[in-house]
């Protein structure tokens, strides 16, 4: 009998990250078992309502090792005795020779409690290339089975090149979600086909099956504003300060309101240069929302922007949901040439495309279609049609559900037990 698929994510659940809920969903559906492994406890407020489907329990490891020091130490005491452990400590020794991190002896502690309460499983699959891989990784070495990732974007870009080498040469396999992270991957990988490229795609069972019609709205009205929206994480590398930047430079007689969906630490500083730029009274900050309520802003859209950049430290959007999710529901998008941004949006064709903090410049495309509703129509109806025929949902979660069902090499047997011998469900 086949035991399940640990799954290792940061956080679970987390607004942000509604792409590998809703993967998690589509694989149980496709007969998979599963466990989710957080790394810590959940800090929204709220959930999407994909959450509630999913039926897979949910383990949290000790977020930080003082404050669960008796698990932590009775997992060593047990996990010393594995097979694996001698060579899990060695692997890990030779990253903290070059990562001399609290955050690197926090990984292998994680890694510990993982391996000494998992039962048996098929195999560990981690989202994302840096932390949690890292943990995956430790603990797989432990209890002799498989580890798989998938990569996503700040830690394809941050994690640094020796640990990218040394993971993509142990993982058993690899998936990513952009060209531009498969190419850079592939550079580092041993072989050519230690990365796929798997689109995240959309589930288009949770849309609406129709678009929404649009007001032939052009700026001339100030009681009937065009309306744009934007989705995101209030964090440096949306580049929401860009973005406020190119409105204020809008002639001041057009007309156009703005709503920003998400929170983060960049919260107060924005409001403070919506204030600043005199643009506040036609800025509205929703903060974070649930998924079906974030839908019903994008039906009111009538276009969506997005000016994502790449930060100081190297961090930067892979191929963002939110873009996919405006096309398909009607928003014309204005957007940056960044990562694999323009993998979906051909410029002029489903969407305009600019170049990262270049404010003027997105000021001016902001300017073409607020003041032109058949272009914004034009791009909308072909962005759609990009989303619904070339990203394909069914088809991605096929290939990571085939990956991680394929027939196990040999591999030392875990010791039996349940799944999880220390059960802390997440209800």
């Amino acid at each position: 009998m086949r035991g399940p698929v640990a799954v290792v994510v940061k956080g679970y659940p987390r607004l942000s990250e509604t792409f590998i809920a809703q993967e998690i969903l589509a694989l149980e559906r496709r007969g998979l078992d599963l466990v989710i492994v957080s790394l810590r406890r959940p800090t929204d407020r709220c959930t999407h309502p994909i959450h509630a489907e999913i039926r897979s329990p949910v383990y949290y490891l000790p977020e930080y090792l003082h404050e669960a020091p008796g698990r932590v130490l009775r997992a060593w005491k047990k996990a010393r005795r594995l097979p694996g452990y001698r060579g899990a400590r060695t692997t890990w020794l030779a990253d903290l020779a070059r990562d001399r991190t609290r955050n690197r002896v926090r990984r292998f502690g994680q890694a510990l409690v993982l391996a000494a309460e998992l039962g048996p499983v098929e195999s560990i699959h981690a989202h994302f290339l840096h932390t949690p891989a890292s943990v995956a990784r430790y603990a797989s070495v432990m209890r002799g089975v498989r580890w798989s990732f998938s990569a996503h974007a700040k830690d394809v870009w941050t994690t640094p090149e020796w640990e990218k080498r040394e993971k993509l040469a142990d993982a058993r396999f690899g998936v990513t979600c952009t060209r531009a992270n498969l190419e850079h991957l592939a550079g580092l990988a041993p072989s050519p086909g230690a990365v796929e490229l798997v689109y995240h795609g959309l589930d288009l069972r949770r849309f609406p099956s129709r678009v929404a019609e649009r007001a032939t709205r052009d700026g001339s009205d100030p009681a009937d504003p065009v309306r744009i929206l934007s989705v995101g994480r209030l964090v440096d590398k949306k580049g929401y300060d860009d973005l406020l930047d190119a409105l204020a430079m809008l002639p001041p007689g057009l007309a156009w309101t703005l709503e920003v969906v998400g929170g983060g630490p960049l919260d107060t500083k924005l409001r403070g240069q919506a204030e600043t730029l005199g643009i506040a009274d036609r800025v509205r900050w929703r903060g974070s929302l649930s998924h079906d309520r974030v839908v019903e802003h994008f039906a009111g859209a009538d276009l969506f922007a997005l000016a994502s950049r790449i930060s100081a430290g190297g961090d930067r959007d892979g191929l963002p949901n939110v873009l996919m999710e405006a096309q398909l529901l009607g928003a014309a998008c204005v957007a940056t040439r960044v990562s694999a941004i323009p993998e979906l949006i051909e410029h002029g064709v489903n969407g305009l495309l600019v170049p990262p903090r270049a404010s003027a410049a997105l000021a001016a495309a902001l300017e073409r279609v607020i003041a032109d509703p058949a272009l914004r129509a034009r791009l909308a109806e072909a962005g759609r049609r990009v989303v619904t025929t070339r990203f394909s949902f069914e088809a991605g979660t096929a290939r990571i559900g085939a990956l991680l069902t394929a027939p196990p090499h040999p591999a030392p047997r875990p010791s039996p037990g349940d799944a999880f011998e220390a059960r802390e469900p997440v209800m």
